[in-house]
């Protein structure tokens, strides 16, 4: 199973990197744009998604600027700051409430997230850049159809991870 687990997440992985690699590229752009100027760069995890707002502020590189944000604490954010919000499905309540209010306080944001099928109003129209995690369904299958083994965190670290790389580099042109 752990064979077909990897072959499976890793086909995963490829066809987020090639499907997704402009909006890593959008979304790395609006979120440098923090730390380079006077703002900071919160992220928001839903779920097991706070992984990522874990590895963001104590993984062992941490992302430069980064605060972790919870839903209720978007009063203190300015114009300067910029989201990067993490969830499982582009249709989940509480990061939709969190998008809106973003939204209307006009932070721009970069969403994580998996989209099953296109809906006005979920995660990927409101968000400023919106990156598919397109897990749409577990990987494994089990004995009577069904599907288990579902590693929407892990998909999320990668994302983090391109887009921490990227930004790392705007950042670094950015000061020469």
């Amino acid at each position: 199973m752990l064979k077909m687990f990897t072959t499976q997440l890793t086909g995963v992985l490829k066809r987020i990197e090639e499907k997704e690699e402009f909006s890593f590229e959008d979304g790395a752009r609006l979120l440098a744009q923090a730390p380079a100027g006077d703002g900071s760069i919160y992220i928001f995890g839903a779920q097991e998604m706070k992984a990522v707002a874990f590895e963001a502020i104590n993984g062992a590189e941490p992302l430069h600027s980064a605060k972790v944000l919870n839903e209720t604490d978007t009063d203190g954010l300015t114009d300067a700051d910029r989201v990067l919000l993490f969830t499982r499905l582009a249709t989940d309540l509480e990061a939709l409430e969190l998008a809106r209010k973003l939204h209307e306080k006009m932070i721009p944001f970069v969403a994580v997230s998996t989209v099953i099928e296109p809906s006005e109003g979920d995660l990927s129209q409101l968000a400023d850049v919106h990156i598919d995690l397109r897990l749409k369904k577990g990987l494994l299958p089990d004995d009577v159809g069904n599907r288990y083994g579902y590693p929407s965190a892990i998909a999320a670290l990668f994302v983090y991870h391109g887009l921490k790389f990227t930004i790392d580099e705007i950042l670094a042109e950015y000061e020469e």
